[in-house]
This record gives C-alpha cells, structure tokens and sequence, in this order.
C-alpha cells in the first residue's frame, strides 16, 4: 500500500511538471483533454487505495477484537495464590542457620553449637502457601539438670548420663513432685492393715519410679512410701459436692459401695434406695383376718373396726377396709344424720414430701337409673394434725386431701375427712373416709 502510494505521488509531480512546462512550449506538451483524464484516473487510484486501507484497518480491528475477547475468556490467576517468599527465619538461639533464600521451594538448615542438642527439625522447607513446614527449632543444653527438672525448690545433680534432685523436706519423689506427708490427712485411713499397700516401683533410666493403685495414695517419704487407702466417703463429704449415696456410703479397701436401711433395696445405679413392699411380694407374717399395709421399710397388719353402734345406729363390715350403715328407721333423724359408709386408708409417705402434695379424693357415685345428688360439700372432721392437711373440692363432684406442711419422720398421723350429699339444698348422705398417713424417717 504504501509503494501504491509513493507511485501515485511520482507520476502526479510528473504530470504537475508537463503542465507546468506547457507555457513555455506548446507543442510539446500534453493538452487539457489529456491533463483531465490523467487526474481522473489518479483520483480513481485514490479512491481505490482509500478503500483498500480502510478495509485493511477494518480487518485489523476486528482481529485486534478477537483477540481481546479470547484473552478475557482464560481462565484468571488466582488472586489469592500463595505468596512467593516465606517470612524469615533467624538461627535458634546456641545455632547456626543455612540457608539465606525463603522463597518456595528452598530450604534451609540448623544446627546446634557445641553443648546443645538440636530440638525439632534440622532442615525447614518454604512451601507454597508461604510458611515454612515443620515446628520451631530449639537448640538446647545437654546437661541433665540443663532443663531445670527438679520441682518445688529442689536441688539437681548432675550425673553420669542422668541427674538426682535433692528435695526439701516436705517434698519428694524423684523430682520432688510429691508432698512429704509428716500427718495423714482426714481421709486417709491408717490403722488399718487391710488398707495399706506396698508401691510399685520401677527404675526407669537409673531412676525409682514408684506408684499406687487406683483408690490410694502415697505416703511417707522417696525412700520409704506406703500406699494408703483414700476414703472416698470421706473425701466427698468434705469436698461438700453431695453425697455419693442416697443413704449410707461405706468406704472399702481402693473403694466404697452404697448400703441402704433394713427393708430397702439398692437400685442398679448403686446409689439409690427404693422401699421393698413386703406386702405385694409376700414377705409378711399377717394372720387371716387382717390386712398388710406396707410402709416405707416395713409393713404393717391393721384390722380396722366399725364404729360402736348406739342408739338406731349401727354398722356392718362389707370389706375388710369398709364398713356401711345398717338401714334407718324412716323416723330416726339422727340415724339418718351418721356416716353412711366410713372407709379407711392408709398412706406410706417419705419425710420431707414436697408440698402442696395431694394425697387422697373422694367422689360421689350413683346407682344406675338413680339421679345422684347436685350438690357436695367437704371437710375435715377429725384427726390429730390440724394444720397439716387441707380438704378441698377439685370439681363438681370430687374433692382432694392436701399436705400443706411438709413432715419429718418417723410419724403416725390420722385425718378424717366427710363429704356431705344434698339435692335440691336438702341433705341426702354423709361419707366419712379415715386416713392414717404413716411418715418414713427416709427421704426415699
């Protein structure tokens, strides 16, 4: 393109000169028909040669384009690449290091002077996420007591190859690690054969090691140690953290178990109590005629009786903790007016029962076909707790017996509670339930 151009612009200075020279010999000269059709055709070239350039720059641009776009859709270096260098290392303290390139993939090494041992790795790599693998490397002293082993004051002596602490007197072991016991303590047991035992020791690196089983401790001094029983019964109570049993931990040799009151079992957690009903297993001696009751660690047989009959009024036993009055002559007021049936009912009870606690209820029930009555009412008519219990009505037609004050036993208390029927505001019957509440002296 650019020789097209510098032709174009040497035949125009050519043709520029023939008309130029024209004024001064005619004949020789091209005319203005020629001059015309010369330019025309240089004016064609021209155009030609535009064309071509633009289109030229046109391609160019469009592969210039291409090329971008194919460039922006590879893929990009991570931005968060790992860096190239890895911070810098200095020789370990008594060392020397080798090695002054921490970019990746070069290492450097250590090692210790004269007197000092090389602790951790001897040779440190920078690797590609800028840090340098393996730990700190410490060179240090080789001497025994270099390391300062001895505890609690003690003094180290060096020697072959292994060191010995000199303790004070109320330390030792073999780095003075333990407490010279000059008085047992409060939960160690120490009159006692069956809860001492030997140490075992064994020498490690010239060195006595000597320990205890599990459940004791060591007494005395590195030289002469016994291991002694710990009381963990002991121990817990005066850590003051609860008790381990629920009743009564007793301690054992290395150990301790649970124990629970005569007519209690322990339960498989082998803390708890629970109270064995002596009734529903059959372990009672009641004769015919009366009624096991268990109570909490015990039982007992009762018998209740009816109330003395006076008067119109008496009574039958229908049931051997029951008993119903016998038919009123319709003009006997007062025989009409007495409990028409009187139940009794015994409820075992742990001490210190949390409370309110409810304890018994009563309700009224009609015979089929029969209308019952509209209305109840409900109290206490007897006993001797008062204070203790509260009767109260639940719903319509039941009332319920709480414990309002909480009780400690062993106690034997007795409550009785009526419930009066009344239809249409007219008194129909009275019931009265005869409630013995026996109180363990346990909290279980």
């Amino acid at each position: 393109m650019v020789l097209s151009i510098f032709r174009f612009n040497c035949m125009l200075i050519l043709c520029l000169a023939a008309v130029y020279n024209c004024h001064g010999a005619v004949q020789s000269c091209m005319d203005k028909h020629q001059v015309v059709g010369v330019l025309r055709q240089m004016e064609k070239f021209l155009k030609g040669q535009e064309l071509r350039f633009t289109e030229g720059l046109r391609i160019m641009k469009s592969k210039l384009v291409t090329l971008q776009n194919s460039v922006s859709k590879l893929p990009q270096a991570d931005q968060s690449a790992a860096p190239t260098a890895c911070p810098t290392l200095d020789a370990p303290v008594h060392g020397k290091k080798f090695g002054s390139k921490f970019v990746v993939g070069h290492e450097v090494h250590f090692s210790c002077s004269h007197g000092y041992r090389l602790v951790g790795p001897g040779t440190r790599v920078c690797q590609d996420n800028g840090s340098w693998s393996g730990t700190s490397t410490l060179c240090k002293d080789l001497s025994e007591c270099g390391s300062n082993p001895c505890q609690n004051g003690g003094t180290c002596v060096e020697g072959v190859k292994q060191y010995k602490c000199t303790c004070p007197v109320t330390w030792s072991g073999s780095q003075c690690q333990h407490p010279t016991q000059t008085a047992p303590p409060e939960w160690s047991v120490m009159n006692d054969p069956a809860f001492s035992r030997r140490p075992r020791c064994a020498k490690v690196d010239q060195a006595q090691h000597c320990s205890c089983d599990a459940g004791f401790h060591m007494s005395g001094t590195s030289d002469n140690s016994i291991c002694q029983d710990v009381n963990e019964c002991e121990v817990y109570r005066l850590d003051q953290g609860g008790k381990l049993c629920i009743h009564e931990c007793v301690n054992v040799p290395g150990s301790y178990h649970c124990a629970c009151p005569t007519g209690y079992k322990l339960l498989l957690d082998g803390r708890s109590c629970e109270d064995v009903d002596e009734c529903l297993s059959q372990q009672h001696n009641c004769s015919r005629g009366t009624t096991c009751i268990n109570t909490g660690g015990a039982f007992q047989c009762v018998s209740p009786e009816c109330p003395p009959g006076h008067g119109n009024i008496s009574y039958v036993k229908t049931s051997p903790l029951q008993c119903e009055r016998n038919p009123c002559p319709v003009t006997s007021r007062p025989c009409h007016m007495a409990p028409k049936t009187v139940s009794f009912h015994y409820l075992s009870l742990p001490s210190n029962l949390k409370t309110p606690a409810t304890l018994f209820r009563m309700a009224t029930a009609s015979a089929p076909g029969r209308a019952g009555p509209d209305s109840l009412r409900f109290g206490i008519v007897g006993g001797n707790a008062r204070g203790t219990f509260v009767m109260q009505r639940s719903d319509r037609q039941t009332g319920e017996l709480l414990l309002v004050q909480q009780l400690r036993g062993p106690l034997d208390l007795s409550v009785d509670v009526d419930m009066s029927e009344y239809s249409e505001r007219t008194f129909q019957a009275k019931h009265v339930a005869k409630v013995h509440v026996l109180v363990s002296p346990y909290s279980f």
